[in-house]
């Protein structure tokens, strides 16, 4: 079975292939940068494919002949879509490791034609949204009837070149809740609370993470709310910078923005990925009041990446997906992210 890596070269990518080859497996590694592909290729020892994914011809030849995309390029605003339209085209199945709420909705939408072609179409399978998904998986096993889902995490070290640059896409956008099944924008800092992470009390802030539509999916609950910690200090930086918001979706400051990052932002080192850890909580509620929590803790996102990624590739590759769109949870239960080393359930 066959998968491609495609942005195996960015900073995400090249940590999931080098570990895909590092446990024996043979990936496609794949990008628009012919000469960042063929290096890695070359030191990894394994096939490459340079295709630009503006020409859909070039996407569906390139990946019809493989039984598994997983996608590592982000912002996926921009990667995803070709992708899928080719993976369903070729009735190859579809992974991706985003976190944009957006791009998990427009996945969403092409379930029935997914499942028409038999085509696993499966995008969150890193840390965006693992650790999450299964948490909200696992509160409403506890809890069945909730109907009000939060989730939130707490995390330590620095974000790749990527991840920094989908950041400043969304700048000015607000903040996307689900309530009453529908997705709805509130203001940048406009919902807020203090939650016990797992290493105490902290502000923490609604942000939108694509739980908002995951995690709905995992749960049929229709009320999501994601949180995420942040020092006081910036919690009230958000709420000061919040008259500015129209500013930062102009496209020259939003321009100016992902040029700064794309010189200045490499991502966490070998040794700070050692270090850095994430706690992860939830919170499930019915509407007569009852409540019931989890927290896990987990390693650095990317090392976490790194382990789910490949995991999921493996069970997608060997036919433990449904057809159709759907979540890590959903596809393969709320223990799904205990394959990383490291995770712990800190409320068991």
């Amino acid at each position: 079975m066959t998968l491609l890596i495609y942005g195996a070269y960015g900073y995400t990518g090249e940590l999931v292939s080098r570990a895909a080859v590092d446990r024996g497996r043979d990936p496609i590694l794949a990008g628009r940068d012919g000469d960042a592909v063929r290096d890695l290729g070359r030191e990894l020892r394994c096939s490459v494919r340079e295709f630009d994914l503006a020409i859909p011809e070039a996407v569906a030849e390139s990946v019809r002949d493989v039984d598994a995309v997983l996608n590592c390029a982000g912002p996926f605003a921009a990667t995803a879509e070709p992708l899928v339209d080719a993976c369903i085209e070729g009735r190859t199945d579809y992974l991706d490791v985003t976190g944009e709420w957006q791009v998990f909705r427009s996945i969403a939408e092409r379930d029935h034609d997914a499942t028409d072609a038999d085509v696993t179409l499966l995008p969150g399978v890193g840390f965006d949204v693992v650790p999450t998904d299964c948490l909200a998986a696992a509160l409403v096993e506890r809890l069945p009837d909730a109907t009000e889902l939060a989730l939130g995490f707490d995390a330590d070290g620095m974000v790749s070149r990527g991840t920094a640059r989908t950041a400043v896409r969304g700048l000015g956008a607000g903040v996307v809740v689900r309530k009453d099944g529908a997705l709805v924008r509130l203001p940048a800092g406009g919902s807020s609370r203090r939650i016990d992470f797992g290493r105490g009390e902290r502000d923490a802030i609604a942000v939108p993470w694509g739980d908002v539509v995951t995690a709905a999916h995992t749960t049929e609950i229709g009320n999501v709310t994601v949180y995420a910690a942040l020092h006081p200090r910036l919690v009230r930086t958000v709420r000061l910078v919040r008259p500015l918001a129209p500013l930062l979706r102009t496209r020259p400051v939003r321009w100016l923005l992902d040029r700064i990052v794309a010189a200045r932002v490499d991502g966490p080192t070998p040794a700070e990925r050692a270090e850095n850890e994430v706690y992860v909580w939830g919170e499930a509620r019915t509407d007569d009041g009852r409540v019931v929590s989890e927290r896990l803790r987990t390693p650095d996102p990317y090392v976490l990446t790194v382990e789910t990624s490949l995991a999921a590739a493996d069970r997608v590759l060997s036919g433990e997906a449904p057809a159709g769109f759907t979540t890590p949870a959903s596809a393969f239960g709320s223990a799904f992210v205990d394959v990383v080393d490291g995770v712990e359930w800190l409320d068991r």
